[in-house]
């Protein structure tokens, strides 16, 4: 049974209408001009804010108004995770864009200087090093994560006992948030398997010693973690498989590998498009396991004709230390801007080339 709308509720809704504008703009007039709202000797700014809002959308609900009446209702009840996303994403985007014109310290702005803070990131040896470095850890950790990922989730979706333990144990690593994660495998690296490679041969070696290896053991740490996230994803893929079509493969003399290489591949496609989306974006927006495993910390003899010691800094790690450690919020605005940019271009492009592979498939 729907709502039945009543010219009856009219009145109720002027009034909650005109009640709930008159209580909201009186209280963000007060608010911005940085003076009280007394009633009975207490300042009301924050009552009336919420009671305005509340008038507004029961007002809103009760207009008897029987073409219109579906349309608000969707409008009100979409508003809060609308107005949450204008706070939380767009509005801070279209600030950040426009700070990076600027010579803005987090505090204050002083002067437009243009594309300066731009052309600045581009001279800069370290922040195209971190540029490189990050495309080149998103390569190897698509590839790896979903090929990880992949392989153990044919295991659990294959009849073994146990299959839940496999599952859980798998997936556990994800849980672990990236700081702690970091601590623990820096940790492994620069106690425990140094003892492994005193004993095995003569020295003790750690992985995060080296900028090469450190990468490298950024990659471990990385797909240690995040591939028993995507495993779930296959699983779920894997289990949508119809058993019929799998039934009529092997009755027809179809191997393990050609049932997966002609049917299951193919029929998850989707589920593939999925999984290299998420991988990429997470490779690309990864910080936490590099600021806790090496800080970014490395050395690079010659790079453009400079000494960087920061060999394994990804771009959000860049990013972060501009603005909040060098306290140059402008210039790391203007990196953060570029990282969107190649972000999303990327992704649209992926997502563009494995949607056509579906189709082909």
């Amino acid at each position: 049974m729907g709502y039945k709308i009543s010219n009856g509720n009219q009145p109720i809704s002027l009034i909650c209408l005109v009640a709930g504008v008159l209580m909201l703009v009186s209280a963000l007039a007060a608010d911005f001009g940085r003076k009280a709202l007394m009633v009975f000797g207490t300042d009301c700014r924050g009552a009336f804010l919420i009671m305005g809002a509340i008038g507004i959308f029961f007002g809103l609900f009760l207009f008897p108004t029987e073409k219109h009446h579906r349309k608000i209702i969707h409008i009100l009840f979409l508003f809060p995770l609308l107005f949450a996303f204008a706070v939380t994403v767009i509005i801070p985007l279209v600030l950040g864009i426009g700070y990076s014109f600027t010579d803005w310290d987090g505090i204050r702005m002083k002067k437009v200087v243009g594309l300066a803070n731009y052309a600045k990131m581009f001279r800069q040896p370290s922040f195209i090093w971190s540029i490189l470095i990050t495309f080149l850890f998103v390569v190897f950790n698509m590839i790896l994560v979903n090929l990880v990922a992949f392989l153990l989730a044919l295991l659990c979706t294959s009849k073994i006992k146990g299959m839940g333990f496999f599952r859980a144990a798998y997936f556990l690593p994800n849980l672990i948030g990236g700081i702690v994660l970091g601590y623990i495998w820096q940790f492994i690296f620069s106690n425990v398997a140094t003892k492994w490679t005193s004993a095995l041969f003569g020295n003790q070696y750690s992985m995060l010693s080296d900028t090469k290896t450190a990468f490298f053991a950024i990659i471990l740490v990385y797909v240690w973690q995040y591939a028993g996230y995507i495993m779930l994803i296959y699983i779920t893929g894997l289990n949508t498989v119809p058993g019929d079509v799998l039934e009529a493969a092997a009755i027809d003399g179809a191997t393990p590998l050609q049932t997966l290489f002609n049917i299951k591949i193919p029929m998850i496609a989707p589920t593939i498009t999925i999984c290299t989306f998420l991988t990429l974006t997470s490779a690309f927006k990864m910080f936490d396991v590099n600021l806790a495993l090496t800080n970014g910390t490395g050395s690079v003899a010659d790079f453009m004709g400079s000494y960087i010691t920061n060999g394994t800094e990804m771009l959000a790690l860049n990013i972060y230390s501009t603005a909040v450690v060098e306290n140059k919020y402008s210039f790391g605005e203007a990196k953060a801007v570029l990282f969107f940019i190649i972000l999303a271009a990327v992704s649209i492009l992926q997502v563009k080339i494995t949607s056509k592979k579906e189709v082909e498939l």
